[in-house]
């Protein structure tokens, strides 16, 4: 696939978006005219610079409100094209788009539009260019492909071709199944970009809320299988509006566009879906899948082997403490480094204060945190060489003699995602890497059994990324995003699991700067882990042992308590044992789901700790008052203080 993105997508000056374009891999690039404007230089300047850094312009744009306008236009209109056809030559790119017109005084006349784009093919057709239509969907009389293809084949000329945009298509519900049928010659173009499913007028949608494919939920992989079951083989390119994209750096996002169209290589060469709008084939399709080398599968993922805190020598004594009063037991000190392990049914937690490493370099970032997981998957190489064609970065730190070497990708600021795979009949990690700790007066357990699932939060800018990153990468589904309620704004989550719901990690982001998400991302100085739910399969028990043993667990206020009464037929007894413990309470589904939560430690992480009795969710509807009395205790620690 000859991979193209629009500049338009990305934000910075247009050198900085070409270096960008050009280092995270993409073959061709999209000039879009606001980007000339603002060079300080000429169009042959910005060719000279697209070969330096191995770039075809494959596109200039836009080109707009022409066809059908009133006659004592078509002149002026066809001399502005002249002017823009010396720019492309100097760009030494010869594809103009041109969309369809949005002007008021346009007059509905398939005739007239197909008469004025007919001159303006022959006169791009002397200057060796040629001219692509676009029906815009929001087009004042022109809104679908079809349209502007019927358009296109009255003007019969070879210089005047079709261009296709997912986006216009799919935001309007238009029929995608008709494109297979298109004759290839006619398309000379074809743009792809997704956008999440609201509800906004077009245009709006269109300016604001692009995104790169597989981060919203537009059927992107059927249109363009489509496109392909045509005949088509030319370029894909990205064209995304996103107020978000274009504040962020350049680079980042760069390779989030690259890693969306490998992602839309990898789903088009597998078989389509039962029920897939798309034409089903088995084959991939001549063209431009043709030579498409898919990833290796993603990985199968049994759970998460360990989580792994960064902290300093002040910190971590209250931390090991905290662990102990959970019931983990100290079940190892690592044979060369400040590390130790601690042990709970199938929940390993790592406490890392080992100077000159990356957990040292983590914790001067961003204080005592979260700064790995790691993932136990079935073929940790076979991850690594996918990571790596998702343009991950892979980390390699310091090991010692005879201690195993653990790959791990780069995760959310710069976080670590380790790959495993020696556990279970294979053998135990922490059996070569750590020396067992005498643990006869280990804590009493308290019946945690294994980690249910991690929450991350970020900014709102990282959110898309972050998506696209585990279903990139590790081949993880998404959930539909939802909303949560708190005292002080919204947040957005959505849920990524891997195929074999063994991790499932809800991300979290807010643009209201006092939700409980934005004030961990302050507190954190950036993204990161801040919530380890972990399974038990009698909370009432566990509840009561940690509060025994001092463990602070998050009051929850008595109004809850009076108030789930009415909600739900618990026995009274019931309620107020779980009024006493803090524990909160779902039921969907003829399921269950009982929850509590420790305090914050030093405001940057805290658990929940859970029992599910067939219940598949995560007590969003709780999700407010667990905010509300976080922000309660915040705002009594900082009275305290």
């Amino acid at each position: 696939m000859f991979r193209s993105i629009a500049t338009v997508s990305l934000g910075g000056t247009l050198v900085d978006k070409l270096t960008a374009i050009s280092a995270a891999g993409f073959d061709g690039v999209e000039i879009f005219e606001n980007d000339l404007f603002y060079f300080e230089g000429t169009a042959a300047d910005v060719k000279r610079i697209a070969d330096d850094r191995g770039l075809r312009i494959v596109l200039f744009q836009p080109f707009r409100d022409f066809e059908a306008g009133p006659r004592e236009k078509l002149q002026r209109n066809l001399e502005r094209a002249e002017r823009k056809f010396d720019l492309m030559g100097e760009l030494e790119t010869d594809l103009m788009l041109v969309c369809s017109s949005i002007a008021p005084d346009t007059v509905d006349d398939d005739a007239l539009a197909a008469a004025d784009l007919h001159a303006l093919g022959e006169r791009a057709a002397r200057r060796g260019l040629r001219i692509g239509y676009e029906a815009l969907g929001w087009g004042r009389h022109v809104n679908t492909y079809r349209h502007a293809l019927k358009i296109v084949e009255q003007a019969d000329h070879p210089a005047v071709g079709l261009v296709l945009d997912s986006f216009h298509t799919l935001c309007i519900g238009d029929d995608i199944a008709p494109i297979a049928e298109i004759p290839s010659e006619r398309i000379f173009f074809v743009q792809v970009a997704d956008a999440p499913m609201i509800k906004l007028d077009p245009l709006s949608w269109s300016r604001h809320f692009r995104l790169f494919p597989g981060q919203g939920g537009m059927p992107v992989t059927p249109f363009v299988r489509n496109v392909i079951a045509s005949g088509y083989a030319g370029a894909i390119s990205l064209e995304i509006f996103n107020d978000e994209f274009r504040a962020a750096p350049p680079r980042p996002i760069a390779i989030d566009a690259m890693r969306s169209l490998v992602l839309l290589e990898e789903e088009l060469l597998a078989t389509p879906e039962a029920g897939s709008q798309a034409r089903a084939t088995t084959q991939p399709a001549a063209g431009v899948v043709a030579g498409m080398l898919a990833p290796p599968a993603p990985p199968i993922c049994s759970g998460v082997e360990f989580v792994e805190f960064a902290v300093d020598e002040a910190t971590r004594p209250r931390l090991a403490e905290l662990f102990d009063r959970m019931g983990f037991a100290r079940a190892g000190q690592h044979r060369s480094k400040d590390v130790s392990l601690h042990r709970q049914g199938d929940v390993h937690l790592i406490i890392n204060s080992e100077k000159e490493s990356f957990a040292r370099s983590f914790v001067e970032q961003h204080g005592s945190s979260v700064c790995a997981l790691a993932f136990r998957v079935d073929d940790a190489q076979r991850a690594v060489e996918r990571a790596l064609r998702y343009r991950a970065q892979i980390f390699r730190g310091r090991v010692g003699p005879n201690e195993l070497v653990i790959p791990a990708v780069r995760g959310l600021e710069g976080s670590l995602v380790y790959l495993v795979d020696r556990f279970g009949a294979q053998g135990s990690i922490y059996d070569v890497d750590f020396l067992t700790t005498d643990t006869a007066a280990a804590p009493a357990d308290c019946g945690l059994q294994r980690v249910d699932h991690v929450a991350q939060v970020m900014p709102r800018g990282q959110f898309d990324g972050a998506l696209l990153f585990y279903r990139a990468v590790f081949g993880f589904d998404a959930a539909p995003a939802f909303e949560l309620m708190d005292p002080y704004g919204l947040i957005q989550s959505r849920v990524v699991e891997s195929r074999e719901r063994a991790i499932r990690l809800p991300l979290n982001a807010s643009q209201a700067p006092n939700t409980t998400s934005a004030r961990f991302v302050a507190d954190y100085r950036g993204a990161g882990i801040h919530h380890i739910a972990i399974a038990t399969g009698d909370l009432f028990a566990t509840t009561a042992r940690m509060r025994q043993n001092g463990v602070p667990l998050l009051d929850i206020p008595g109004s809850y308590y009076d108030n789930l009464a009415a909600v739900h037929d618990l026995p009274p007894a019931r309620i107020a044992e779980m009024r006493r413990l803090s524990i909160l309470y779902d039921r969907a589904s003829g399921g269950e789901f009982f929850h509590a939560y420790t305090r914050a430690f030093d405001h940057r992480f805290f658990f929940e700790l859970v029992e599910r009795r067939d219940y598949d969710g995560f007590g969003a509807v709780n999700a407010p008052v667990r905010m509300a009395a976080q922000a309660l205790q915040d705002k009594l620690q900082a009275t305290a203080r």
